[in-house]
């Protein structure tokens, strides 16, 4: 694979139930899709451009916006969620439209737990499973978030939940958006190209001239609260590889040798030097994790 070369993304939407999954697709229109590539929480397609671009010289890949994100149309009305179930059944949706042999899915943060949902239910759709830095919490938590007298307001509390609820919507134009993020927050490590792609992708116009968020605040908090699903057990009944690539800081994945007993084959690798924002900060090692195990 020669890294240099970069390729362009073509717009495209797909039908699901409920509306049209938007994503963007890299590579060859001549050989079936080889990557379906899912977003965090609050980010979208665009952002990963710079990681993906470059597999285009030899893949297909479909990166994805979820509900609630990007141009994707599926309604999202964040109150009473409990779990990323509706994430997942989008996901197998997009799956079920496609055609062509078993996919890679690959994902970061909370793209990689939906992921992992996704192979569970879809097995003959999926031939691996790259995570990159996914939201794995300890199995004592998500025993508590499943629990029937637990609800998505008792996380509502939660430091993230909060700080997502009052993060900042409008803003007069993606210039200012960029230049009030560089540097700064979640954004510190990222490098300016993958600032801009992901602004450029999760802001929409409005009439009065101004941009908002593409994921609202109440959206992105809503999926930092419902955490009532079960990726212990989802990676349990996964029987193609799983690989998962963990921070060496401030990692959501609270996965170790025990989690990778659960499942059938599953390696975790701490990547040196990186933080939840491993994809941004380390886009070389993700890509080509990706790259070996779409051609594997």
């Amino acid at each position: 694979m020669d890294a240099a070369v970069f390729r362009e993304p073509r717009k495209r939407a797909v039908a699901v139930p409920g509306g049209e999954i938007a994503a963007l697709e890299f590579g060859p229109r001549d050989r079936p899709i080889d990557v379906v590539f899912v977003h965090a929480n609050g980010f979208n397609a665009q952002t990963y451009r710079v990681l993906l671009s470059p597999l285009a010289a030899s893949l297909r890949i479909l990166a994805i916006d979820q509900r609630g994100h990007g141009e994707t149309t599926l309604p999202a009305e964040p109150d009473g969620r409990r779990s990323w179930r509706d994430l997942r059944d989008d996901l197998i949706g997009l799956l079920d439209a496609l055609d062509g042999p078993p996919v890679v899915l690959a994902g970061h943060s909370m793209g990689g737990t939906v992921s992992l949902l996704t192979a569970a239910e879809r097995p003959n759709r999926v031939k691996g499973l790259l995570l990159l830095d996914p939201v794995i919490m300890p199995w004592l938590a998500t025993l508590y978030a499943k629990a029937p007298w637990t609800s998505g307001r008792l996380w509502k509390h939660m430091p993230m939940v909060q700080s997502a609820l009052r993060r900042r919507a409008v803003f007069d134009d993606r210039e200012q958006v960029f230049a009030g993020y560089k540097g700064r927050g979640a954004f510190k490590t990222w490098p300016e190209t993958m600032l801009a792609d992901y602004v450029a992708g999760g802001f929409h116009a409005r009439e009065d001239g101004k941009v908002e968020l593409a994921c609202s605040p109440a959206w992105e908090a809503s999926n930092y609260a419902a955490q009532a699903h079960d990726p212990w057990k989802a990676v349990r009944q996964v029987k193609v590889p799983v690989r998962i690539l963990k921070a060496e800081k401030h990692s959501t994945c609270h996965a170790g040798d025990g989690f990778a007993r659960w499942g059938r084959d599953v390696s975790i690798e701490v990547v040196a030097g990186t933080s939840h924002f491993l994809p941004m900060e380390r886009p070389d090692v993700a890509r080509d994790a990706l790259f070996d195990m779409a051609t594997a």
